[in-house]
């Protein structure tokens, strides 16, 4: 099995996914800030994660997409990079959890008794909690958002099935994956009670449907050819996307405009990327996946120890305790990245390798050789 050359890195994108982390970290850190008023923007910031699989869809299309279409890859070998991406990070988050949990109790912290609620560990073993298989919310609730990237991986091929058959035809893929999200997010308000954007354990299966769906369909226009005026494309998308939170309207309209700001972002070649490609924001981009899985838990021990010693029993903080709080997010998420989720990944991408040479060792030379892609750092 033959290896072939990635397609570019996607440096603009990369830096999103840390703007992305960052609203997320925003909304569930905001409550422990000791302010009158919140801002409507931040009270919006789970959709954070619907940048995160628009995201998805886009970065997978434009790695996978050609080899799946042609039956050039390995659909094993596609889960398998899948797994050594989000398992690793996701199993340590989620025996801390399990930890942090004990020891709390034992030492007589302010804990949630459903955080070690062990009816859900199941689920959460096989990433399979936000597919209405755990009873309920339990451990590291954020980890929905992988069970859920685990359901779109699991059915990527009909994803690239779809979109390679409209290769040919991008903006009808476009109105398409359009009018599939607006009726789902339409359908599903009325007959669960709220909106699909705030599901999570019960329904984030369902919830990643619509933005992987649209990130497929934008790497189509993208593949044809990125689209012109990218920088004014995704600025214009950016503000609407900032407006569009700001003011509170429907959840959709924010998720399309995130989905213009990927496809302006990812249509910027790497020498125009200004910031958002910039060595700084591209390394806060890889470790957005670590940022995201450790925040429940450093916020859990943060507000704890900070509420012990500033005496605020309602974990609610003066703003300077509060970035200090916050600021350990990303310093943990470092420390995560380089010492669990980056060597993990290396280590069990290298099983493969090994796997795929012994294979070529015993198997007779052809001259076609399976070709396998291999994932780029624009992963999500």
């Amino acid at each position: 099995m033959t290896p072939v050359q990635t397609p570019p890195d996607l440096r603009a994108l990369t830096g999103l996914r840390f703007l992305a982390a960052l609203w997320v970290v925003l909304y569930t850190a905001w409550p422990h800030l000791d302010v009158g008023w919140v801002p409507v923007a931040v009270t919006r910031g789970y959709l954070g994660v619907e940048v995160f699989f628009v995201l998805s869809g886009f970065i997978l299309s434009h790695v996978y997409l050609e080899a799946a279409g042609r039956k050039r890859y390995s659909y094993g070998g596609f889960l398998w990079a899948r797994i050594a991406r989000v398992y690793p990070l996701h199993l340590v988050t989620l025996f801390g959890m399990v930890a942090l949990g004990v020891a709390g109790t034992a030492a007589g912290l302010s804990i949630d008794g459903s955080l070690t609620d062990w009816r859900a560990l199941p689920a959460h073993l096989t990433m399979t909690h936000a597919w209405g298989l755990a009873p309920i919310s339990a451990f590291n609730h954020p980890s929905w958002s992988i069970s859920a990237e685990w359901f779109a991986y699991l059915t990527f091929p009909l994803y690239a099935l779809v979109a390679w058959r409209l290769r040919d035809r991008p903006f009808v893929a476009v109105a398409g994956a359009v009018a599939l999200a607006l009726a789902i997010y339409a359908i599903f308000q009325p007959l669960a009670g709220f909106s699909l954007t705030e599901a999570t354990f019960r329904w984030g299966a369902l919830r990643i449907v619509p933005c992987f769906a649209l990130g497929c369909a934008l790497y189509l226009v993208y593949r044809r050819a990125p689209v012109p005026y990218a920088g004014p494309v995704a600025l214009i998308s950016g503000l609407g996307l900032i407006v569009s939170a700001s003011l509170g309207l429907w959840d959709p309209v924010t998720v399309l405009l995130a989905g213009g700001l990927i496809l302006g972002l990812g249509s910027l070649d790497n020498a125009r990327a200004g910031l958002m490609g910039s060595k700084a924001a591209v390394y806060l981009g890889e470790i957005s996946y670590s940022i995201y899985m450790v925040c429940a838990p450093v916020l859990l021990v943060m507000t704890n120890v900070a509420a012990r010693v500033t005496g605020a029993d309602d974990k609610r903080f003066h703003i300077i305790v509060w970035l200090v709080v916050v600021a350990a997010i990303p310093v943990t998420a470092m420390a995560t990245y380089h010492l669990v989720e980056r060597p993990a990944r290396k280590a069990l991408r290298g099983l493969a390798d090994q796997r795929r040479a012994r294979r070529s060792a015993t198997k007779p030379h052809t001259d076609s050789p399976e070709r396998v892609l291999q994932p780029t750092k624009t992963i999500v």
